[in-house]
């Protein structure tokens, strides 16, 4: 019996989890003849109860409209535009601001044909849109074909004779000359594409026949938790942690004659640190909820306050003041731990911790959160704060557990402030990426590539005069000596700023990609094996396509993608991949964060809720979501110029010798389908 309810509720869950395919309309189309000379396609619609379908002409920035598409006609020529009949309703709609008309129950939509004599033949398509109160349907092809033999009028006899010879029809990608980019450009005016036409219908269920994975999981996860975790360790060694460590092993050890429970204690202390600074994460995250934290990684009023938050925090740890919190607070905790006993006492402990070392840890913890906080994901806070509390809670655990590790201990001196003065140096360089960041999404060329290489290499060439002694601050020792490794640290240091020097003349530099502004953003460049998207633009990179006959490449990316600049510079730059991407293809970068207006805001229909695109960002995004199922960069996808995918997608991968099989494989079966 138990196994019946099991199956009953999992075929129940089974229905629930996914999505159901709506069919609320069906459309059947005719032919009739109204003379010898006359015809018309009449396309009958039935309705659902609750659902409308929309009428024609609408207008701009109204929902799909009902449109007539002709992909082949002879002997024949349409005689004026698609017409709407029956009881259509028209009212003003407050979500679009506009008139709109629409049908229930039944539309009907009408085409009329003149016939110039003898054979005859006409091939399309109706597109319409229907919606409920609740979601809409993507835009819907009804598919149409009809053909016969009309009367030879006696006075054109002639004239027809001589047309035969010479048969009207749509012309093929073989039969288009040769075009240019600029007349694809001119076509716009023309209407070419758009959201709602046959090249944005979904490709999810091809995709996935390619064998495109069904689920995506997110990969950075272990790289925000060794990224915490690395922060926590380099917290540990700074002035504020490192000789707090012995001194509260000691207490733990020495205030119980039981040493199992003063391991106990010590061990507790260290769960407590995680379970604060894991708090911390928590409260991130809830603060700006998912939404937002996706909005940081591109918005430009975030990104320059982050900008200014590290370079403040930098110029903390060169030891122009200190970041403390209230001594009151510090105060009152110590107290309270004082007054209470067990795990309420050490808790507390943990917390005076916290605040005592803010003036360490908060530059290293607020870097931390800022940086995770922009990769999008809503768990990145709390990931890295637990990488972060584990590597601060470890010594505490592992001292208490080997006493004698303590004697071991380096003393504490001068050594941490160089540590501290070296993370400002880190934190002003990557103050630098945020305003990278706000800088590309909104056009503003304050900080192009060059302009960021050079300051980059002022700032290790410093780092690297620093830790040679050379350059002193605040709280430094005078003791001029320089240890072993501070001098293989200003060796990396100053090898690294001297490698960044040849990126001023475009050099690639894979090792700052990540980083570093794109490649178009450099002004004077000397490198020549580079891969330059030719369209920025869907539709028109689309239409372009079509008329040259070559399939189609399409590059989600963002400004502020760090895995895309470094596939662009590790692989793109590949002589194979650079030159099957110039040459067999018609490459489409989509930047998904691009701030740029559109003309008017687009109202979108997408799981049941309405949308506003407001931006060009918004729209790429929208196509990559809709048309792939996919919202995550960079992701690149090979289509044929019809919208139809040649493979499955590919994703953050720098392994050249799979990225080029993954274009060959796309360009083989463009070639076989052509």
């Amino acid at each position: 019996m138990r196994k019946w309810v099991l199956a009953v509720i999992g075929m129940v869950i089974a229905i629930t989890a996914f999505p159901q395919i709506q069919e609320p309309v069906t459309f059947s189309q005719q032919l009739k003849k109204i003379s010898e000379t006359e015809a018309e396609i009449i396309f009958t619609g039935k309705i659902d109860k609750g659902w409308h379908v929309y009428s024609t002409d609408l207008g701009d920035g109204g929902p799909i409209e009902a449109v007539l598409e002709v992909e082949h006609i002879t002997g024949a020529e349409l005689d004026g535009k698609l017409l709407p009949q029956g009881n259509e309703i028209s009212d003003y709609d407050k979500l679009f601001e506009m008139q709109v008309r629409w049908f229930e129950n039944e539309a009907q939509f009408v085409q009329r044909l003149k016939l110039t004599g003898g054979p005859w033949r006409v091939e399309g398509y109706l597109t319409y849109g229907a919606c409920n109160d609740q979601n809409c349907l993507p835009p819907t092809d009804v598919n149409f074909s009809f053909s016969g033999t009309a009367q030879v009028p006696a006075v054109t006899m002639a004239a027809t004779s001589t047309a035969e010879q010479t048969p009207v029809a749509v012309e093929s990608p073989a039969e288009t000359p040769q075009p240019i980019v600029e007349e694809v450009v001119n076509d716009l005016t023309t209407g070419i594409g758009g959201i709602g036409s046959a090249l944005w219908a979904p490709v999810v269920n091809e995709l996935q026949a390619m064998g495109e994975p069904m689920g995506t999981t997110n990969r950075s996860w272990l790289y925000i938790f060794f990224a915490g975790f690395l922060g926590g360790l380099l917290a540990l060694f700074t002035p504020c942690v490192w000789p707090i460590i012995p001194m509260t092993v000691s207490f733990f050890l020495k205030r119980s004659k039981d040493k199992r429970k003063g391991i106990r204690d010590a061990i507790t202390y260290g769960l407590a640190i995680i379970v604060i600074y894991v708090a911390l994460g928590l409260a991130v995250t809830l603060l700006f909820g998912a939404s937002a934290l996706n909005a940081l990684s591109t918005n430009a009023i975030f990104n320059i306050f982050f900008f200014l938050l590290l370079v403040v925090f930098a110029v903390s740890f060169f030891g122009a003041f200190e970041i403390t919190l209230p001594s009151s607070w510090t105060t009152a905790v110590d107290s309270k731990a004082e007054k209470t006993t067990g795990l309420v006492s050490i808790f507390l402990m943990a917390f005076t911790l916290a605040l005592v070392s803010f003036s360490c840890t908060g530059p290293i913890i607020g870097f931390l959160l800022v940086e995770v906080s922009t990769m999008g994901s809503i768990l990145a806070p709390t990931i890295g704060m637990l990488g972060f509390a584990i590597a601060l809670a470890l010594p505490f655990t592992l001292f208490a557990l080997f006493p004698t590790w303590l004697k071991q201990m380096p003393k504490s001196g001068g050594w941490m402030n160089v540590i501290k003065v070296t993370l400002g140096f880190i934190e002003l360089a990557f103050a630098l990426k945020f305003l990278s960041v706000a800088d590309l999404a909104y056009g503003w060329h304050i900080l192009d590539r060059e302009t960021f290489l050079a300051l980059w290499i002022v700032i290790f060439g410093l780092l690297g005069i620093y830790l040679l002694g050379k350059i002193k601050f605040p709280h430094d020792d005078d003791d001029t000596r320089v240890s072993v490794p501070r001098f293989f640290l200003a060796l990396c240091s100053l090898a690294f700023a001297v490698y960044m020097v040849p990126g001023l003349w475009g050099a690639p530099l894979k090792a700052v990609s990540a980083f570093a502004p794109p490649m178009y953003t450099q002004d004077f460049n000397l490198y020549k094996n580079e891969v330059r998207a030719q369209f920025d633009d869907y539709d028109l990179g689309m239409e372009y396509a079509r008329r040259v006959g070559k399939p189609v490449m399409l590059d989600f990316t963002g400004y502020g993608c760090v895995n895309c600049r470094k596939m662009e510079l590790a692989v793109w730059t590949d002589t194979q991949v650079a030159d099957l991407m110039n040459n067999d293809y018609v490459l489409i970068t989509l930047y998904v964060d691009n701030k740029t207006k559109l003309p008017e805001p687009i109202v979108v229909q997408e799981n049941g809720q309405e949308r506003k695109l407001r931006t060009l960002g918004d729209k790429w995004s929208y196509l990559q979501r809709v048309k792939f199922g996919a919202n995550a960069q960079p992701f690149y996808v090979l289509i044929d110029n019809a919208g139809k995918p040649l493979n499955k997608s590919y994703a953050y991968d720098e392994n050249v010798d799979k990225y080029v099989e993954f274009l060959e494989t796309g360009l083989t079966n463009y070639k076989y389908n052509k």
